[in-house]
């Protein structure tokens, strides 16, 4: 499977994206424009509630091609932060009281400096949370060292497992994904990850497979625990349950299945006032690969920078102005929004 990117599709560019997410649908339904959804719910202005988690995009380069993949991340993406530009991010983050920093891609292990920039967050005292795909643990030498490392700067570490069977997780990430996330999660136990009693965490992410919701995130990860546990003697500490969002390679499957006018019905009328006033946007910074700022990861993907002027770009960092700007939002925000809610860290509501 290739990127979007590299077919040269139409969906590859994120003005195409919001005209499709902003257009009548084939049927000729308009959906409400979400940002009266917010102001029904007196959530308008939109505004943060204080930058506590600094995301950063470390590239767009995967070993992997996922088929719901909002970042059309992949093994021919060359775009790739700096060490120049992680340089500002640690200025910026050494004068703020910002906690926690969430290190995303792509697969941000495959950024050269990615140990150099964890150890340099580790001397900042910052909790450091990574992203990781799991499969990257195996796919080279050079990445063997992983789980050791991440026990060192005692990371915590977020994994993508669809699903806790080969069948549908390797349907979704790709042949054999299923088999070498088991053997990583195997790696991560063993030096002390998802153990009784260790302080070292190590979260899984489920996202369902095709154009639904996901289901009850209490009732998954019990699910989850019991099946990884008696078939592979897996632990792990909590589930997260995130809903797909229309963007990129998900959008572009929605649209191939015509299931887009559909879901995205499901998604606008599963729309959960609770959910918007604690969405993800709301506490978090997300900084792009080259250093420009977003309000979240998904609307980095779509081009929206920050609504801050004077503070677009992480060498212009003002958290004041940062925490009083208001949030950009557009059609895709009813995926963070839809049921229980969804972000980064699973539920909302």
């Amino acid at each position: 499977m290739k990127t979007l990117k590299r077919q040269e599709h139409q969906l590859a560019d994120s003005f195409i994206q919001l005209q499709v997410l902003n257009q009548s649908t084939q049927q000729g339904m308009q959906f409400p424009a979400f940002a009266h959804k917010l102001n029904q719910s007196g959530l308008l202005p939109f505004k943060p509630t204080g930058i506590s988690i600094f995301q950063m995009n470390l590239g767009k380069m995967c070993n992997q091609v996922c088929k719901h993949c909002h970042v059309d991340a992949g093994p021919d993406r060359r775009e790739i932060m700096t060490r120049a530009t992680m340089e500002e991010c640690l200025t910026a983050l050494a004068g703020s009281d910002i906690t926690t920093v969430d290190l995303t891609g792509g697969a941000p292990e495959m950024n050269p400096d990615f140990c150099w920039l964890v150890e340099q967050l580790s001397q900042l005292g910052k909790k450091v949370m990574v992203r990781c795909n799991l499969t990257i643990i195996l796919a080279n030498k050079k990445y063997h060292h992983l789980p050791t490392f991440y026990q060192k700067h005692r990371v915590h570490v977020v994994s993508s497992l669809p699903y806790f069977t080969a069948a549908r997780t390797n349907a979704q990430r790709g042949d054999g994904v299923f088999e070498d996330s088991i053997k990583a999660l195997q790696l991560l136990n063993a030096v002390g990850y998802g153990q009784p009693g260790s302080d070292l965490v190590v979260d899984l992410v489920y996202n369902p497979s095709g154009a639904f919701l996901p289901g009850n995130q209490s009732a998954l990860e019990t699910e989850f625990k019991k099946k990884l546990k008696t078939v592979y003697n897996i632990d792990f500490n909590n589930l997260f349950a995130i809903t797909n969002l229309p963007i990129s390679r998900f959008l572009d499957y929605l649209i191939q299945s015509e299931n887009y006018d559909g879901y995205m019905e499901k998604l606008v009328n599963a729309y959960n006032p609770t959910a918007a006033a604690n969405a993800m946007c709301r506490n978090t910074l997300s900084v792009g690969w080259d250093g420009y700022l977003y309000d979240c990861d998904f609307n980095q993907m779509l081009d929206l920078k920050v609504e801050a002027p004077g503070t677009q770009h992480i060498s212009q960092f003002d958290v004041n102005t940062l925490n009083n700007r208001s949030i950009i939002v557009n059609q895709h925000c009813y995926g963070c929004t839809a049921g229980a809610g969804s972000s980064c860290g699973g539920a909302t509501a």
